[in-house]
């Protein structure tokens, strides 16, 4: 395998958050997380304008990891503890 074309990893959950609005989404987000166990990945679909950067800083407040970010689809694996 290449290292230039690895493979994303395997979504543990799935979620369609459609056009919801930030604070929604992310209230929403931290309660999906938080019942994910440590490592697994949630694959999220976030039509809003703005995920593009509220997740990524979510993701770095929260110590969660964005693994891959291609608007409207986003791989967020949960952190450790």
């Amino acid at each position: 395998m290449s290292e230039s074309r690895a493979e994303a990893p395997r979504a543990d959950a799935v979620w369609d958050a459609g056009d919801l609005a930030c604070g929604e989404l992310i209230l929403t987000l931290y309660g999906r997380m938080h019942a994910m166990r440590p490592g697994e990945v949630l694959r999220l679909v976030a039509l809003d304008s703005g995920a593009p950067a509220d997740l990524p800083a979510w993701c770095r407040l929260t110590g969660h990891t964005l693994l891959a970010a291609d608007h409207p689809v986003y791989l967020i694996r949960r952190k450790e503890h």
